[in-house]
């Protein structure tokens, strides 16, 4: 397979401080699996082969106003822990996306995420459509979680959906390789970073 980097939009889920840096409210619960499949590195290595070649750069990361006015009084499961651990709280040092990463001119930074799909609170999809993008590119945190969440979406959308299977992390290897053993090939076409390199 190959891709056409003009019909092409990778799109960053969540690579914020809380997440991706020593100090972040989360990046304990992640660290071991960034480790074990280096997704920084590799992540880096893939949004700037596809800035050069043409392809659309989308930032997503997920933000709440101070006090999480945004979410129900008793929020359960992984916003939960989001609140408990104020995390992604706006203008604070662990929302703010990872410098490594950082958005660059012609970037595109997706706004509004509150929950888990990326699609659900945002514009994405228009801007996909308004640009005429046809194949979305996911990597980020956390794979069982926002970016299981963002590819079923993409893939019920009718987007042609390649999930990066080393440029994400979970809190577990278990939960990460689990999804991406079960879940990704039902609903996306996985691959490493390497792999999709190969294909632009």
């Amino acid at each position: 397979m190959s891709i056409d980097p003009s019909t092409t939009a990778v799109v960053l889920i969540e690579y914020q401080n809380d997440f991706t840096s020593p100090g972040g409210v989360l990046h304990d619960a992640v660290a071991p699996v960034m480790e074990q499949t280096q997704m920084m590195d590799k992540s880096i290595a893939v949004v700037d082969a596809l800035r050069s070649a043409g392809a659309t750069i989308m930032h997503a990361p997920i933000t709440f106003s101070a006090g999480y006015n945004e979410l129900s009084d008793h929020p359960y499961g992984i916003l939960k822990g989001v609140v408990d651990g104020n995390a992604f709280v706006k203008g604070e040092w662990g929302s703010q996306i990872d410098d490594r990463i950082a958005p660059q001119d012609g970037d595109i930074v997706v706004e509004g995420k509150r929950g888990l799909d990326t699609f659900a609170s945002t514009n994405l999809d228009f801007i996909l459509r308004s640009k005429g993008i046809t194949t979305v590119v996911l990597g980020g945190f956390l794979t069982n979680c926002c970016v299981e969440s963002t590819m079923r979406s993409a893939y019920e959308n009718g987007y042609e959906v390649i999930t990066l299977t080393d440029c994400a992390a979970a809190v577990s290897p278990e939960q990460h390789d689990n999804a991406i053993a079960f879940d990704f090939p039902m609903f996306s076409k996985p691959m490493t970073g390497e792999e999709f390199l190969a294909t632009v």
